[in-house]
């Protein structure tokens, strides 16, 4: 039985809590702490799972939200058998699976 990391991305989560709900609101913010994105890249930063995140905007979300990685970042591994450590996938997580096969029905088919 292997075992594969995965993870669950809280931004929005955390950005809402502190009554933050436009990502156009953070840009500005991470720009006095030296990160200077695009409106499309805070958009991908906020909306999407973050495969590759620098330390420094990491390091100027925690200092913008008061907050640890631990709080912006959930780990959790899963086995190869199905049982999974880790809460329940969500949509942008199986956006990342991919399509799943065109099924074929007709006759002499299964």
């Amino acid at each position: 039985m292997s075992r594969s990391v995965g993870y669950t991305w809280k931004l929005r989560q955390v950005m809402a809590t502190h009554g933050l709900w436009k990502t156009s609101d953070l840009g500005p913010l991470l720009a006095q702490r030296g990160v200077t994105l695009s409106a499309a890249q805070v958009y991908r930063l906020v909306a999407k799972v973050p495969e590759r995140l620098s330390l420094r905007t990491l390091a100027a979300l925690c200092d913008i939200f008061s907050c640890t990685p631990d709080e912006l970042i959930e780990i959790g591994t899963i086995t190869t058998n199905g049982d999974e450590d880790r809460p329940a996938r969500t949509a942008a997580d199986l956006a990342t699976i991919g399509r799943p096969k065109r099924a074929r029905v007709g006759p002499g088919t299964q």
